[in-house]
């Protein structure tokens, strides 16, 4: 299982990193909350320059899934600009608490 700290690519989650922070949800189809979680993340990422919402269809991409040890749906990674994962959460979000780890995830 790969640990927070360590570094995602944009060819690992399908999608490009943000120039500052990357918000990646792992969501799956019948997933009421993951609808939620897209809209808050949508609307943070459109807020924040250089933020980008990658959303993971974590039935496709089980290999992920497991390396990431993510066991629920929706599950939220927020990256820095190198990819480094600096923080994890399980659950709808809030959209406060979003903006608060984007805060950590640029200045940190």
């Amino acid at each position: 299982m790969r640990e927070d700290g360590e570094r995602l690519r944009a060819a690992d989650l399908g999608g490009p990193l943000g120039e500052r922070a990357t918000l990646v949800q792992f969501s799956t189809a019948f997933c009421a909350p993951c609808r939620a979680t897209r809209r808050v993340l949508g609307e943070v990422a459109a807020l924040v320059e250089g933020v980008t919402h990658v959303e993971v269809d974590a039935e496709a991409r089980l290999d992920l899934v497991r390396a990431l040890g993510v066991h629920k749906t929706p599950t939220v990674l927020v990256l820095d600009a190198g990819g480094r994962i600096v923080r994890r959460a399980a659950g709808q979000p809030r959209k406060a608490d979003v903006i608060a780890a984007l805060g950590a995830a640029v200045q940190g």
